[in-house]
């Protein structure tokens, strides 16, 4: 079995198809919204899980929105959705779902059957910016989660925040030295190359607005990349 293309998916307000309200179900509309997702989600009410019913009830009017459809799947509900995801006991209604999508280019997850996913959402550490997948081609669910929990462990404190302000001094940086490519862009590369491997983590999870605009203004733009106590000094 050839390895599969791992992505991050942008699915900030796309139209995401969840078919089910169990467990699995819950996961998968939990993972979407996550993602900035609008989704419509298919199930009898009999089959929603207690997790699944606060999902679609906590959702509130300003946020990603989820659309709760009291029924069991119809052909229909594939009009205009940009991801489907299903999440049933029933397996030929599940490969029924899933050969219709492909007939329609919809990309699709179809639980506990890879033959009929063209993705697999595998096992995901999240921490802020962070995200990490664990992914065994749907071969072993459990050992991917057991694989997960060794990695999280191994993860430093504050690396969320590192990231978020490292991608704040990148974000300000491009706007004093815009462009793609270029010589320009090659030293814009480097220097946060060189911040990154120069600076601790918890260093860079410590910096304020102040000393990221001393950073640049000092470093930046004479062309080196300060230390930390030459940053961090008034």
């Amino acid at each position: 079995m050839s390895a599969s293309l791992l992505i991050a998916w942008q699915l900030k307000n796309k139209h995401v198809l969840v078919v089910g309200g169990g467990q699995v179900a819950s996961i998968r509309i939990r993972q979407a919204l996550a993602a900035g997702a609008n989704l419509t989600v298919v199930s009898p009410v009999q089959g929603l899980s207690e997790e699944t019913k606060t999902l679609i009830d906590s959702v509130g009017p300003d946020d990603n929105h989820v659309i709760y459809c009291n029924r069991t799947f119809v052909s229909t509900d594939l009009d205009n959705v940009d991801m489907a995801l299903t999440a049933i006991d029933d397996v030929d209604l599940s490969r029924d779902i899933g050969t219709k999508c492909r007939a329609r280019r919809i990309p699709v997850n179809v639980a506990d059957d890879p033959s009929y996913c063209d993705f697999y959402f595998g096992s995901q550490i999240r921490q802020g910016p962070l995200q990490i997948m664990i992914s065994t081609n749907g071969k072993s669910p459990k050992l991917a989660n057991i694989i997960r929990r060794k990695i999280e462990e191994c993860i430093p404190e504050g690396a969320a925040e590192a990231i978020d302000k490292v991608g704040l001094v990148r974000e300000r940086l491009k706007e004093r030295a815009p462009g793609v490519g270029g010589d320009v862009s090659k030293r814009r590369m480097k220097w946060m190359v060189d911040l990154c491997t120069s600076w601790e983590l918890d260093d860079l999870a410590s910096l304020d607005d102040t000393q990221i605009e001393k950073m640049l203004d000092e470093g930046w733009e004479s062309n080196f990349v300060p230390s930390r106590e030459h940053v961090m000094t008034s």
